[in-house]
């Protein structure tokens, strides 16, 4: 008991102490103390100011327009089922994703357009004074319009990117071949692909040299491209490379032997689209040159013979 008390005493008067020791560092230092404490209030209050003034610097759009998009965005996203998340994601990749819309924003693009120029036909048929029929029909068209006018864009993006691909994909082909039987690895004549190049396949094969430092096998990076793209020379290309990396074969014959049947496929090409050309120059021909031709050419004799009678 006797020891109990003697520590319980002990305790108390180092607690003492230390109350002293505070309480008398406090009279002495009470000055400091207080200039400490405002300085502090003041960089804290510049540092609220500085933040609330970089946001303001901000453009509108970003500052209130985004979060709004984004909340829209993400509940379109929930509303979409698997399949259509899917199938919008994959031609938005093969577009390039333009914007970096995702699947729920480009819906949410849609239904936004449709609206807009829906309102906008409705708008201008109430102002010219139409009929309820020609109003609701430029009110249908602005709709349909505003929903498929993107499909469109996507589907001109895509088709003119696959066709970029088709364009480069021998002289890439020739570039690899070249570098491969010199020495290099495949690697390493993607690389000097990227730097030779420019344009969209030379996009995919960076982001493919990416996706490869990050741990992803050269087949699944190469496969995801082919995806990706959706070019039949590109998908025919890796599907050579997969099989030859699985089966041991030289890289080097492979691209040799790719190089040589792409070029024989573009020279195909070429001579198809030789060939189609007088059929496509039929139609101006007839409608837009003759009627010229014959205006320049009867033109005055119709305007003698008229006179005559």
């Amino acid at each position: 008991m006797m020891k109990f008390l003697f520590y319980l005493i002990l305790c108390l008067g180092f607690c003492g102490i230390y109350l002293a020791l505070m309480g008398l560092y406090g009279l002495v230092f009470q000055n400091r103390i207080l200039v400490r404490e405002r300085l502090a209030g003041l960089q804290q209050q510049r540092e609220g100011k500085g933040i609330l003034r970089e946001e303001l610097r901000r453009p509108v759009w970003e500052r209130l327009g985004k979060p709004v998009w984004n909340k829209l965005a993400q509940i379109f996203t929930r509303r979409m089922n698997a399949e259509k998340r899917l199938y919008f994601q994959r031609r938005l990749q093969a577009a390039g994703n333009p914007g970096g819309l995702g699947p729920g924003e480009f819906r949410l693009l849609q239904y936004l357009l449709a609206l807009c120029l829906g309102s906008a036909g409705a708008g201008s048929g109430l102002l010219l004074g139409l009929s309820r029929f020609e109003t609701f029909f430029l009110l249908f068209s602005g709709v349909v319009l505003g929903v498929f006018s993107p499909e469109i864009y996507l589907g001109f993006r895509i088709k003119g990117r696959r066709a970029g691909v088709m364009r480069s994909l021998p002289d890439v082909l020739d570039l690899l071949t070249v570098s491969v039987e010199a020495g290099l690895s495949f690697e390493i004549a993607l690389v000097k692909v990227t730097e030779r190049f420019r344009g969209v396949l030379a996009e995919e094969f960076r982001r493919v040299l990416q996706e490869m430092k990050l741990g992803k096998p050269r087949r699944e990076a190469l496969k995801d491209m082919a995806d990706r793209v959706g070019e039949e020379d590109l998908i025919s290309f890796v599907g050579a490379l997969t099989q030859a990396d699985q089966l041991g074969v030289s890289i080097g014959n492979i691209l040799r032997l790719q190089a040589e049947q792409m070029r024989r496929k573009r020279r195909q090409r070429a001579q198809e689209q030789a060939m189609q050309a007088p059929v496509k120059m039929l139609f101006p021909l007839v409608f837009l040159i003759l009627p010229a031709l014959f205006v320049v050419l009867l033109g005055p004799a119709l305007i003698q013979i008229m006179r005559s009678f």
